[in-house]
């Protein structure tokens, strides 16, 4: 059964779908949860507290699903464009996550983007950078250099590797703000690549 704090978390997450966070109750949440309200307090301390945590999973939710985007072959043009095309799911799917890149949150939504990043499964606190849209895109961006120069590449130039990923971030987050519609994602950074030398892209010819 998930402990407290995650049904917790699930149960405001659900609220949040059906009405503006100012109109989520914690005694809602408590009750959803199937938790005492003294339980919610104890987890979160207050609703800007729970609206803290809901973002920050929300976040790590989101680069969990980079990391799973660049994992897998030697090639790494597909995996930049698998890159791009979570980017541009996961901000259509979930309004957190688009606000996280976008920096855009409305009244429907709590506002916590100046949240510092919690540590990761291996501790990593990502250099304490905030969950604004420039520390996500630095977070995505290392992931990516991180991921297409493990060991097994030809000794990629890491300068070149760098910039080609920000690029590729940047183009993910202009496809969150003017949506190209199904496909499109991956067609354009597909298109970026090709005017891409191979070195650029994390290997040599």
């Amino acid at each position: 059964m998930p402990a407290a704090r995650d049904l917790l978390l699930d149960a405001a997450y659900a609220a949040l779908t059906r009405r503006p966070w100012y109109a989520v109750r914690m005694v809602d949440v408590a009750a959803a949860a199937g938790v005492s309200r003294q339980t919610l307090h104890n987890e979160f301390g207050t609703k800007d507290g729970l609206a803290r945590a809901l973002v920050e999973r929300e976040a790590a939710a989101f680069l969990a699903g980079v990391d799973r985007a660049l994992a897998g072959g030697s090639d790494p043009h597909p995996r930049l464009t698998a890159l791009v095309e979570w980017i541009a799911a996961a901000a259509r799917d979930n309004a957190l996550v688009k606000a996280l890149l976008t920096g855009c949150w409305d009244a429907w939504l709590p506002r916590v983007e100046q949240a510092a990043a919690q540590p990761d499964a291996a501790g990593d606190r990502g250099d304490g950078r905030s969950l604004s849209p420039a520390g996500v895109l630095a977070q995505v961006r290392d992931r990516a250099v991180a991921a297409l120069s493990a060991p097994g590449t030809a000794e990629p130039d890491v300068v070149d590797l760098a910039g080609t990923c920000e690029l590729v971030v940047r183009l993910g987050l202009s496809c969150v703000a003017a949506p190209p519609g199904e496909h499109g994602a991956g067609d354009l950074v597909r298109a970026v690549l090709r005017r891409c030398r191979p070195d650029r892209a994390g290997h040599r010819g």
